[in-house]
């Protein structure tokens, strides 16, 4: 007779725990209060660079700067005013360049250690601002470029030498452009 109950029991619980499971309200709801203010410590950390990057600009007399549409400002140590070639999607570009502090234009990458790269454009990862600064040269042009952190190496640095949300100065010298096949086509 013990049996039977037992068996039984087991039975039972087997028959109960076989039901559909059945799905948990959750305990908190999120109001989205830390999306939102995580947009505004970074609208106020964008203006705060800007702001510096501004000032920054004001008191170099030396250069005459110009503001990109991609959140950058930029200067030409060497420009090429004939009517050459920018580089398109697909383009292989040879380049040398520098990072250093904006504030004291100490090195923090000198172009003899980082070396001569390259670049497929649009293909390949590298920083936005390096990414969108190359496409404004033309081959044999120089350019000195101050990038705000969002352009540059953002909130995680480069886990070197580049900390948190850091501005940088770089300077780009586009050495070379390999044309697309595609790109060689469109310009015949």
């Amino acid at each position: 007779m013990l049996k039977k109950i037992a068996l039984l029991s087991i039975l039972s619980l087997l028959v109960v725990s076989c039901g559909e499971p059945q799905a948990r309200k959750p305990i908190s709801r999120s109001t989205g209060s830390f999306l939102k203010e995580s947009v505004e410590r970074n609208k106020a950390l964008i203006a705060k660079e800007e702001a510096n990057i501004q000032k920054y600009i004001l008191q170099d007399t030396t250069n005459a700067y110009i503001a990109s549409k991609n959140g950058f400002w930029y200067f030409y140590n060497t420009k090429i005013n004939q009517e050459l070639y920018l580089p398109k999607k697909g383009d292989t570009l040879t380049y040398e360049y520098n990072i250093s502090k904006m504030t004291t234009g100490e090195a923090i990458y000198k172009k003899e250690e980082i070396g001569i790269q390259q670049y497929v454009v649009d293909k390949q990862q590298i920083f936005p601002g390096l990414r969108h600064g190359l496409q404004l040269l033309k081959k044999g042009e120089t350019a000195t470029f101050l990038f705000p952190s969002h352009v540059a190496y953002g909130y995680h640095g480069d886990n070197k030498r580049i900390g948190t949300n850091v501005p940088i100065k770089s300077t780009i010298t586009l050495l070379d452009i390999k044309k697309d096949n595609k790109n060689l086509e469109t310009e015949n």
